[in-house]
């Protein structure tokens, strides 16, 4: 089948995050269909920028086609000029060159921004297509409830009606977050069409590691019992707590910290850390594996926020988990990995005491334990997780 998939925010493995509609696409092909990528020049997220000509630049990467529809570049994801190239797509999209693609059996469109689900519904009766929405995260729920935004802001109220109309035109609503139907069916979406599809990981990938250079890894002292953290540094992902925690755990010469990565909070933890905390540089992504293998347990937490009731899918999980390392998990929220894997230990979230209590009870527990817990995640990814399985299930659900 042609399967159009519309993500503003669709990056690739050459150009940076996010990753799952390439790699949606690239099981797609394997699959026998014929995948296309249309997404937009500008993300934030990108460490690389496509090339682009004009407002439609049809490219290939790696395999996969893709068009990039021009778009303003903005100074940040809370800013308002992000929104305006949100719209700016949506409208774009109105104007797209459809004759070159082939006519498409589906058509999915993913968020975090809905508008193109308007445009997607006038090609979906055009062209007789099955229309699907998947939902990353969901908006504008989660300016208010995280951002602090009224119900009743222009903004909210905008987002509020393409999110509506895409939970009732779409013929499947595909989510990342197990229990979000609850949401969804209030908002006028018929149960029957919900599809949980959780974030992903590809095994061949994080098995191609490269080696740290040895200045690097010089920094995690070889004597000592190390809690790793590897990934963003910012507002969304916690690191503060964990940096509580290890103030309290001073006095324990045997515990080093180590938080490898980047991002704006990095600074003012530097600036908070104590000695026994390591602040290290970002890895390639084909080092990451690399990393965690020095790692005795790895941690992830969470912010205490409600929207979480609806259940998360972090992508670092699933890095820890296929490196079979433990995992302790600061976490309030309406499903658990690390839980249904028995794979680590799964406390409240935003208690620094609390983690450090949990730091050093398992920095005491035997070796064959850590690693039993390591190895049940690592079972459980490898069987739940691929992008692989995600596809097949993705594809039954929408073919």
């Amino acid at each position: 089948m042609n399967i159009w998939i519309i993500n503003q925010y669709a990056g690739s493995r050459i150009h940076g995050m996010n990753f799952r509609s390439w790699y949606f696409a690239n099981e797609m092909k394997k699959a026998g269909h014929r995948p296309h990528v249309i997404s937009a020049s500008y993300s934030h997220l990108y460490h690389q920028l496509p090339n682009i000509q004009g407002s439609f630049t049809d490219d290939m990467v790696e395999g996969i086609p893709y068009t990039w529809v021009k778009v303003r570049r903005y100074s940040g994801s809370q800013s308002i000029g992000r929104v305006l190239a949100m719209i700016q797509f949506m409208l774009r999209l109105f104007f797209f060159p459809k004759s070159k693609l082939n006519k498409p059996d589906i058509i999915m469109v993913s968020s975090l921004s809905p508008f193109p689900i308007l445009n997607a519904w006038f090609w979906s009766k055009r062209y007789r297509a099955k229309l699907i929405f998947e939902v990353r995260d969901i908006w504008p729920l989660s300016l208010i409830e995280i951002g602090g935004m009224s119900r009743f802001h222009p903004l909210a109220l905008f987002f509020g009606f393409f999110e509506r109309f895409a939970y009732q035109k779409a013929d499947k609503v595909i989510s990342l977050l197990p229990k979000a139907n609850e949401h969804m069916i209030a908002k006028g979406m018929n149960p029957k069409k919900f599809v949980y599809v959780p974030n992903g990981f590809d095994p061949n990938e994080l098995s191609k590691t490269k080696p740290l250079s040895p200045e690097y890894l010089a920094a995690i002292p070889s004597d000592k019992f190390i809690v790793g953290y590897a990934g963003s540094i910012g507002a969304a992902n916690a690191v503060e707590y964990l940096v509580e925690a290890a103030a309290l755990l001073e006095s324990q010469s045997n515990i080093c910290f180590v938080i490898v990565g980047k991002g704006q909070h990095k600074p003012d933890l530097m600036k908070k850390a104590g000695k026994n905390v390591v602040f290290l540089d970002p890895v390639g992504k084909d080092q990451v594996q690399t990393i965690l293998a020095s790692f005795d347990v790895c941690y992830i937490g969470w912010h205490d926020h409600s929207i979480y009731r609806f259940g998360i899918s972090p992508n670092k999980v699933f890095d820890y988990m296929f490196a079979a390392k433990p995992i302790i998990h600061s976490v309030n929220a309406g499903n658990d990995l690390v839980a249904d894997a028995n794979a680590g230990f799964s406390i409240a979230a935003e208690d620094p005491a609390l983690i450090a209590e949990t730091i050093e009870m398992v920095s005491k527990l035997p070796k064959d334990e850590l690693n039993r817990l390591g190895q049940n995640g690592r079972k459980f990814v490898e069987e739940h997780h691929t992008y692989e399985k995600l596809t097949a299930k993705l594809l039954t659900a929408i073919v």
